[in-house]
């Protein structure tokens, strides 16, 4: 790209490139230590005399603007004056809207880079250092040898056709679904899968049942798109299947591993579940988020493979067994909902880098996912058994374990009164990362307690982290 510069008419033409510079080097578009093009290829550019460029380059070097390395060229001066224009604040007629966008919270974000915390809980984040780079990079690189006879045309919005068919293969394998490839709709990360669904469902006004409490992003995403978001409580057996309001029109569940408190959904739950949506023609979401990771007792069956009518669309993603970086999910959606979905996805973003769904597809085909995942179960049972003993042990004072079989995170509930907010707070200050429950529920009363996530935590931190946390409670909640 060229340098951007408007040259008007044949008037003052040193003058007009000099000016136009200065103003982009004080207000920081050209940034310190910027090249310059050479005064050659910018007089031919502008269709300018070279010795116009050169007079203007003189003398904003003269003004201590520019800089010249002999050999090498010319550089914005990094000690140059920088001034911040900003601009000023109309009143937009969208202004209702946008403080609408600005109010949804971002609770659950990630830390940016850099700035995490030396022991971290966080939840639905794992352990790059367990990532496999090597059969990850042998497979980009078979991607880019794909890549490179690609005609240069937009791809299939529901995906790649070798990608749709690996993921139909893991998924009857692994979570016993009765799909085949043209089910399958490849997405960036479960999140999208979510929107897509509910973009073509959804009327302002319609009616939304989710868990409570449940997954903020997904709520908040069905509200955003005008839903009547109905939070549905759930008990030890999952979601209360008798408290969905009968105009619902979409349903969203965490049946395997609940979200956030762990709980898996009964068999005689799922059953009622789908005879409800039956007998309301709903949809159930069914976002299977962190099933591949079980520790105790037999699987259960996934709803969709359960389903006999079409009601069920099976969400699932690779963020929990590879890396949340990748954006990488997809959705197994019943006939009603195929073709709509793909329109929507074209309209949206046309479809995923076709350049990681050729990796991807590569990774499944030659086993490596199912290596990972069980390395990973390995890992991450261990951290599991540890927290599970310390929370038997000298932290069961305060805290109370909710049974879960599944997933990389555990929900611990209060025994007595902790204010949980001034809890996480004072543990930042000793770099240790909690995440309360408050969050995941949409109205009160709620429940105290913390979500104790352990894919990212290496397992000889968990002793450590628990150590402080236990000196904490021991202060905000000293035992009789």
């Amino acid at each position: 790209m060229e340098l951007h510069v408007v040259i008007e008419g044949d008037k003052d033409l040193t003058g007009q490139l000099y000016r136009q510079l200065r103003e982009s080097i004080e207000s920081g578009r050209l940034a310190a230590g910027t090249q310059l093009p050479p005064t050659r290829l910018l007089a031919e550019h502008l269709g300018l005399s070279r010795k116009t460029v050169a007079e203007a380059y003189a003398q904003l070097t003269y003004d201590n603007l520019l800089v010249g390395k002999v050999g090498v060229g010319t550089f914005v001066n990094a000690h140059s004056a920088r001034q911040q224009h900003k601009q000023q604040p109309t009143e937009l007629a969208s202004a209702r809207v946008l403080e609408h966008w600005r109010g949804i919270s971002r609770a659950l974000q990630h830390p940016a880079l850099g700035v995490r915390l030396r022991y971290s809980f966080i939840g639905g984040a794992t352990s790059p250092s367990h990532f496999p780079q090597d059969e990850w990079r042998r497979c980009v690189q078979y991607a880019l040898r794909q890549s490179a006879q690609a005609r240069g045309l937009y791809s299939q919005a529901e995906g790649l056709p070798a990608l749709r068919e690996a993921i139909a293969r893991h998924a009857t394998f692994s979570r016993g679904l009765r799909c085949s490839a043209d089910d399958v709709v490849v997405c960036n990360g479960a999140q999208q899968a979510l929107d897509l669904i509910s973009r073509v469902l959804l009327e302002p006004g319609c009616c939304v049942a989710v868990e409570e409490p449940g997954y903020p992003p997904a709520y908040q995403l069905f509200a955003s798109q005008g839903a009547r978001v109905v939070g549905v409580p759930v008990d030890a057996e999952g979601l209360r299947v008798d408290a969905i309001p009968d105009d619902a029109r979409l349903i969203y569940v965490t049946p395997s591993h609940q979200f956030p408190l762990g709980m898996p959904m009964s068999a005689a739950r799922r059953q009622a579940l789908l005879d409800r949506a039956l007998e309301l023609g709903a949809i159930v979401i069914e976002d299977d988020y962190d099933c591949e990771f079980r520790y105790e007792g037999r699987p259960n069956d996934t709803l969709h493979s359960l389903d006999r009518h079409g009601l069920v669309a099976y969400v699932g993603t690779f963020s929990k067994t590879l890396l949340p970086e990748l954006r990488l999910g997809y959705a197994v959606l019943p006939p009603a909902l195929l073709q709509a979905v793909g329109a929507a996805r074209q309209l949206t973003d046309w479809h995923t880098s076709t350049l990681i769904q050729w990796a991807l597809a590569r990774f499944l085909q030659e086993g490596h996912l199912l290596k990972h995942i069980r390395r990973c179960h390995t890992i991450y049972a261990s951290r599991r058994e540890r927290l599970l003993q310390r929370f038997a042990g000298d932290l069961a004072p305060w805290f109370e374990l909710v049974p879960a079989v599944a997933g990389f995170h555990l929900a611990v509930l209060a025994r007595r009164p902790l204010n949980i907010p001034q809890l996480v707070e004072l543990a930042r200050k000793v770099d240790l990362d909690l995440l309360g429950l408050t969050p995941f529920f949409q109205q009160p009363p709620t429940r105290d307690g913390l979500l104790i996530g352990y894919g990212a935590i290496e397992t000889l931190d968990i002793d450590p982290a628990l150590d402080r946390l236990r000196d904490l409670l021991q202060t905000l909640a000293p035992l009789p």
